[in-house]
């Protein structure tokens, strides 16, 4: 039996194929025989209704609840064979299993090419997820080597500009400095030595040979004292220091007495 199922319908033998015309032909008689009946109950059906009259609505009504209560029985009863005829019913069996198999082959046809372009697109995807990575790593690695160039950068440059800075408030404190420098030796400048020893009753040489410094030395020394140490800014009156510079500093507010010792004085807060 799986000799004949495997047999294609091209190669069937002589035999085969009369016997294959001898159960066709008894197909169709039993389908003429099923087909007449089905006429012969329409005849009847429709020769009912042409005799029932319009006044009998009820007996309508009950002939069509009989035949509805029919129908589901026929809904419900099991199809039955045509033909019986093992033949018949090998034969159609074949076919079937033919039509069958070619749809099978069919779907795994398609299958199997839905496969393969699935295979396809993954291994792409993959491909493109591995250079994407690869590029995500080298742009990672290069953010991480400029931000911390930019740090460096960042710190060396911000010094350097510190360093400009102080260099050019130096540079302008000390052109300051200059100015006030030729100014006070221009309007207050140190007395000669004859004017030291006619005005000797005012202190201006305590002891004999002693260097007087300029105004401009007095301040100088009070800015560093200042500076260096904000915590204690007086300066110890020395007998370089010039008694006529330091009343006029005293008076004029720019520079005050230690409350506890006048032989020290400072620079006033200006601010």
């Amino acid at each position: 039996m799986d000799e004949e199922i495997q047999q294609t319908p091209g190669a069937q033998s002589p035999a085969h194929t009369g016997c294959s015309e001898t159960m066709r032909a008894e197909l169709l008689d039993q389908c003429e025989e099923q087909f007449g009946l089905l006429q012969k109950l329409q005849n009847e059906i429709i020769l009912a209704d042409t005799e029932s009259g319009d006044g009998e609505t009820s007996e309508a009504m009950n002939r069509l609840n009989a035949i509805m209560l029919e129908l589901e029985q026929w809904q419900e009863m099991e199809p039955k064979l045509l033909s019986t005829n093992p033949e018949i019913l090998l034969t159609l069996g074949k076919e079937e299993l033919q039509r069958l198999n070619n749809q099978l082959k069919m779907v795994l046809s398609c299958s199997q090419a839905k496969q393969d372009s699935l295979r396809d697109l993954l291994q792409r995807e993959q491909a493109w997820l591995k250079e994407k990575e690869e590029v995500l790593s080298a742009v990672t690695e290069r953010v991480s080597t400029l931000r911390d160039e930019n740090e460096r950068l960042s710190e060396h440059s911000i010094l350097q500009d510190m360093k400009r800075k102080i260099t050019k408030v130096k540079d302008y404190h000390g052109n300051l400095m200059e100015t006030l420098s030729d100014m006070l030796a221009e309007h207050f400048p140190l007395p000669s030595q004859q004017l030291v020893g006619t005005k000797k009753k005012r202190g201006a040489a305590a002891v004999s040979g002693t260097a007087l410094i300029s105004l401009s030395e007095i301040l100088e020394k009070l800015t560093n004292k200042t500076l260096e140490t904000p915590h204690e800014p007086y300066v110890i009156i020395e007998d370089s220091f010039w008694p006529p510079y330091i009343e006029m500093l005293l008076r004029n507010g720019i520079a005050v007495r230690h409350p506890e010792d006048c032989s020290k004085i400072r620079l006033e807060n200006f601010y």
